[in-house]
């Protein structure tokens, strides 16, 4: 960069670069710089995908940013006409992912298709991988039909989706798969419905529909979506665990006789205002520490660079706990020494959350300015933890701060991890059979009317 300032592909790794350390307002701002160059569609695309996590964006400037993409560099097709299915025949709903073969992460997803009434739906699975790659979750029914689709180009995949003949294709990828949302473009169903790893506006006029819930998707907010918005009850991210986790650990503050703060969140959710923020807590409450867990902390150099971050707002080396990659049964282990979660904002955990959750530790989170800063919302909500919600930043501080001070709270942190595990079965928050219900209400109800509901209005720059 010193030497050809100008060099656009420069720009673009930099920013990339500084994408993965958290630094996600000055890695647009070198997207945006990179676009400019003669190749850009890599950079427009870096940008759509990054702009959700970016503290300095808006929802209106989302929107424009993945339509900006999209509609430059994905195909455009018309949608193919509705199947007839005779009367009583269960419809045909796809999932497509690149993702079933991460245990962890399926956890909504697997919890819903396990419990998917098979007289109402026919089950088929679009996999970037094989099935054999599948350890947990999946409970593989008769009826179910997969499809390893894993190296084949969008347009054989899409082939391979509309030989299928299917109702509607559920989209599980979202951004966090871009190279498949060309296939999304191909329009290889009548209807297509984005849900599970959505958390913004597509932007892309191939998508029918998003699937979300009254927190993450206020109504006044649709018309900054190219979607219309579907909703179900409690958290359209309802999970079941399927696969091997530790035991819940005895809560660590008695024996440390300090708040132990934590995140397992991976680094680039890390941006400044966190660590602004992580820092006046630390501040606020006297001799406690805060574990980083991620794989980015594997190198000396991220390590030294988390620490000089804290250092520059008053927080000494001695308080971190920073650790890199793990196998995930000991990953999770990391929690026997966290009392308290702290969310990242504005992209909020998913999985981390509910993996705190599960592991017995409660999540301190704010109701924020966009999906992506709700998500943990959403979980805390329907796990009946609505109390670690604040309603703002300012709040949130302030109640990680009063809750790593309270006299009483080596008692009470003892006792929510006790329980933890079986309220959470209790509530809607591991409902996945009731999602199951509402999703399949809401499938047959798309496909009776056979043609999408009106699309929400939407505004762009």
């Amino acid at each position: 960069m010193a030497t050809a300032p100008e060099w656009c592909e420069a720009k673009h790794n930099l920013g990339r670069a500084c994408f993965g350390l958290g630094r996600s307002d000055e890695a647009l701002s070198l997207f945006a710089e990179a676009s400019l160059g003669v190749r850009v569609e890599l950079p427009l695309r870096a940008i759509a995908v990054a702009a959700p996590g970016a503290p300095s964006s808006t929802q209106r400037g989302i929107l424009a940013a993945r339509q900006a993409w999209a509609q430059r560099f994905l195909p455009q097709r018309g949608r193919p006409a509705p199947a007839h299915r005779p009367h009583g025949e269960p419809l045909r709903i796809g999932y497509i992912s690149a993702f079933f073969q991460t245990n962890n992460w399926m956890k909504p997803v697997w919890g819903l298709i396990n419990e998917h009434d098979r007289s109402r739906v026919e089950v088929h699975l679009f996999s970037d991988a094989p099935a054999s790659a599948i350890e947990h979750g999946y409970r593989a029914h008769a009826n179910d039909r997969f499809y390893d689709v894993t190296n084949l180009s969008n347009e054989a995949a899409a082939e391979i989706v509309a030989a299928a003949d299917i109702d509607i294709l559920v989209d599980l990828n979202g951004y966090s798969a871009p190279r498949r949302l060309g296939l999304i473009a191909l329009r290889p169903a009548p209807l297509i419905v984005g849900w599970f790893n959505h958390f913004a506006t597509t932007g892309i006029a191939a998508y029918d529909y998003l699937i979300g819930d009254a927190t993450v998707i206020p109504p006044e907010e649709e018309c900054f979506y190219s979607e219309s918005i579907l909703r179900v009850p409690g958290s359209y991210l309802a999970f079941s665990v399927e696969y091997p986790v530790p035991p819940v650990a005895p809560s660590p503050r008695r024996a440390n006789r300090a708040t132990t703060f934590g995140c397992l969140a991976p680094q680039y959710k890390i941006n400044d205002r966190v660590i602004d923020a992580w820092s006046a807590i630390l501040r606020a409450v006297p001799g406690s520490l805060l574990v980083l867990r991620n794989t980015a902390l594997n190198a000396a150099e991220t390590r030294r660079f988390v620490r000089d971050r804290f250092a520059e707002r008053s927080i000494d080396a001695t308080r971190l706990r920073l650790y890199g990659r793990a196998e995930h049964y000991a990953f999770l282990e990391t929690y026997d020494a966290i009392d308290i979660a702290l969310d990242t904002f504005p992209y909020n955990g998913g999985t981390t959350t509910s993996e705190a959750l599960w592991q017995g530790v409660p999540v301190v989170t704010f109701w924020g300015d966009r999906w992506a800063s709700r998500t943990s919302a959403s979980l805390l909500r329907a796990g009946d933890l609505s109390a670690f919600v604040a309603a703002d930043l300012a709040a949130y501080v302030a109640l990680a701060s009063r809750l790593g001070n309270a006299p009483e709270m080596p008692e009470r942190l003892a006792e929510l991890r006790t329980s933890m595990r079986s309220r959470l079965r209790a509530c809607a928050v591991c409902d996945t059979a009731g999602l199951a219900r509402s999703l399949e209400g809401i499938y047959e109800r798309l496909a009776r009317d056979r043609l999408p509901f009106p699309a929400a209005s939407f505004l762009a720059e």
